[in-house]
């Protein structure tokens, strides 16, 4: 067994003294970029997931209202079986250990992310954004976000300057786009790492606790134009189109495919500037540095998106002559 430190010893007096289960294997699961960590627990008669989220850093509470949530609008999520908030333990149902990052391939690629897409669009359409207990992906929240690419990587891991005046104009053009589109449930999340291959109803979807209201295309850029995963751009564009498409019958939205693809680019632009952010974070505070990884990936979609919008050449040429040349010598 692993309970080798007083979180897992607290665990196990939690599953074994207060639900009364026999643990007889009890091995890490997974982790993530919080404080979070996952336990596959073994009992005679089946399989567990246990959230360790350790107070105060975690809070297991709003994994519970957005678990309730997307249960409600038949989004296929782990079932809470049993739950101790003070100490922040979840006993979970268990979707095995095979996510869609660990399947993935170039035949299989279209058949998976159908079955994403399929899950994609009931979250959005079974979910409704006047009722749901959910923040708003607002102003705020986007000018916070992007912030962290400014602090965390340009500044403490590239140790370089981003002039304002440029960093505004490249807020305001991401931004903007981001609250002009039809609003939506957002997982926020979605993507291969998140999306579990499962033997009914998959995929099983995981880490949905920062759930939002908010831009359409969001979800679908982070699945399409993963952090952890590349397709090639054409292929890309083919399952964007006919997600686009299925939106557009559905009545969700109302606007010509080439103004969705630039809603699309700029909500994915934002997204992966706060995703190289957090990478570096990870790296520089927490210790995590194999997210350093994912960072060319993750960057080379930016340099794409902003060289082919007139109104980021600037932040591309930033990039390019200030930025790439730093990263090439730590890549």
């Amino acid at each position: 067994m692993m309970f080798e430190d007083l979180r897992t010893l607290a665990m196990r007096d939690w599953l074994e003294n207060d639900l009364l289960l026999t643990v007889v294997n009890c091995v890490p699961a997974s982790s993530d970029a919080s404080f979070r960590r996952y336990f596959r627990v073994t009992t005679p008669e089946q399989h567990f997931i246990v959230m360790d989220a350790p107070p105060p850093q975690e809070n297991v509470e709003p994994f519970i209202k957005v678990a309730t949530l997307l249960a409600s609008s038949k989004v296929n999520v782990p079932a809470i079986f049993q739950q101790n908030i003070t100490d922040g333990f979840l006993l979970l149902e268990d979707f095995g250990s095979q996510c869609f990052l660990d399947r993935l391939n170039t035949d299989n690629a279209t058949d998976l992310y159908h079955s994403a897409c399929n899950s994609l669009f009931t979250l959005q359409t079974n979910t409704a954004v006047e009722s749901a207990p959910l923040p708003r992906y607002d102003h705020a929240l986007l000018t916070r976000e992007l912030a962290i690419f400014k602090d965390w990587y340009i500044e403490q891991l590239r140790d370089s300057a981003l002039p304002e005046s440029l960093w505004e104009k490249t807020q305001a053009v991401l931004i903007n786009s981001a609250l002009e589109q039809p609003t939506v449930c957002v997982h926020r999340d979605f993507h291969s790492r998140n999306l579990m291959v499962t033997d009914e109803d998959s995929p099983g979807i995981i880490d949905f606790q920062d759930a939002v209201i908010g831009p359409i295309t969001y979800d679908l850029v982070s699945l399409l134009r993963d952090c952890y995963i590349a397709w090639p751009e054409q292929q890309v564009n083919t399952w964007m189109t006919a997600y686009y498409q299925r939106l557009l019958d559905a009545g969700l939205i109302d606007c010509p495919l080439a103004q969705f693809k630039r809603w699309f680019d700029l909500m994915g632009m934002q997204r992966h500037l706060k995703a190289i952010g957090i990478f570096s974070r990870l790296h520089l505070r927490d210790g995590k540095s194999g997210y350093l990884n994912d960072i060319p990936r993750t960057l080379d979609y930016v340099l794409r998106i902003s060289s082919a919008y007139p109104e980021l050449a600037e932040f591309s040429a930033y990039l390019n002559h200030t930025i790439l040349p730093s990263q090439a010598l730590t890549a």
